[in-house]
């Protein structure tokens, strides 16, 4: 018996591409519904979406505010099916992204897919920087990425307190349950890469924000990391450029925060 899939989308003010994420989704080859969580747009987004919900009795649109961790949370009590996708709503979907998820998770609870960046060229070539946890890279993100419903709610879903890195977060506990992180490159997402500095900047700064935030949950985690394998990368002045902005977000979380958070779940 084929699991049924619960897409759960986390968006706020995507009127320019909410739509080519769900014209992506509607034709996907598995048994699904789609569950986008709204954080209150105000640009247009909802009508877009409403037109959806009228042709497509399977989506279902709730309005829940709080970080992009307590929206997908709450997506996923919301949810029907049995494995839960997540993915963004600047992202667009490969046709067999579902299909090709149902074939990994045969034998394994968690996968992650391939994510390929599209956009301005020296955005979309820049790499996530990988963190290991008991060998295993724990940074696919959860704009590609599927969890066994039970799965998730064992390791305790998203944490809230995040405000980026709650999907690496989130893998470090699921790995520490025992269960592994299986890679499908057949499963795959195209995400749009910020498509103006400022959105640029913003993001390496609450990227650098949210590392320090997995610091002062998971204790030090430098020696997780691999810079060999960074410096082996292609190294531009963006690279450059966005290590520098993302260690101030580094430094501000480390100065607002006295104390390490107790474990959360």
């Amino acid at each position: 018996m084929n699991a049924m899939f619960s897409v759960i989308v986390t968006i706020r003010n995507e009127v320019h591409h909410i739509a080519d994420l769900l014209d992506s989704l509607v034709v996907q080859d598995a048994d699904f519904e789609i569950v986008v969580v709204d954080a209150g747009s105000t640009d247009g987004t909802l009508d877009v979406l409403k037109r959806y919900t009228e042709k497509y009795d399977f989506i279902r649109v709730y309005d829940h505010g709080g970080t992009r961790g307590e929206g997908r949370n709450y997506g996923a009590e919301k949810a029907e099916g049995d494995v839960l996708a997540f993915t963004d709503g600047d992202c667009i979907a490969n046709p067999f992204w579902l299909k090709e998820f149902g074939k990994t998770l045969k034998k394994s609870d968690i996968v992650a897919g391939r994510t390929v960046n599209i956009g301005y060229l020296a955005f979309s070539e820049l790499e996530r920087v990988e963190l290991y946890h008991k060998g295993t890279d724990i940074t696919y993100p959860s704009c590609n990425l599927a969890y066994k419903k039970d799965v998730f709610f064992e390791a305790g879903g998203f944490d809230p307190w995040f405000i980026t890195a709650e999907d690496i977060d989130l893998n470090y506990r699921a790995i520490d349950l025992g269960y592994r992180i299986e890679y499908n490159p057949n499963a795959i997402i195209y995400h749009r890469a910020r498509d103006t500095f400022f959105g640029f900047f913003k993001q390496a700064f609450w990227n650098g924000y949210g590392r320090k935030q997995l610091t002062l949950k998971h204790g030090r985690l430098w020696g997780k990391y691999k810079p060999g394998e960074m410096f082996r990368r292609k190294v531009t002045a963006w690279h450059l450029i966005r290590l520098g902005v993302a260690v101030l977000g580094y430094l501000a979380c480390k100065m607002k925060e006295k104390e390490a958070p107790t474990q959360r779940a």
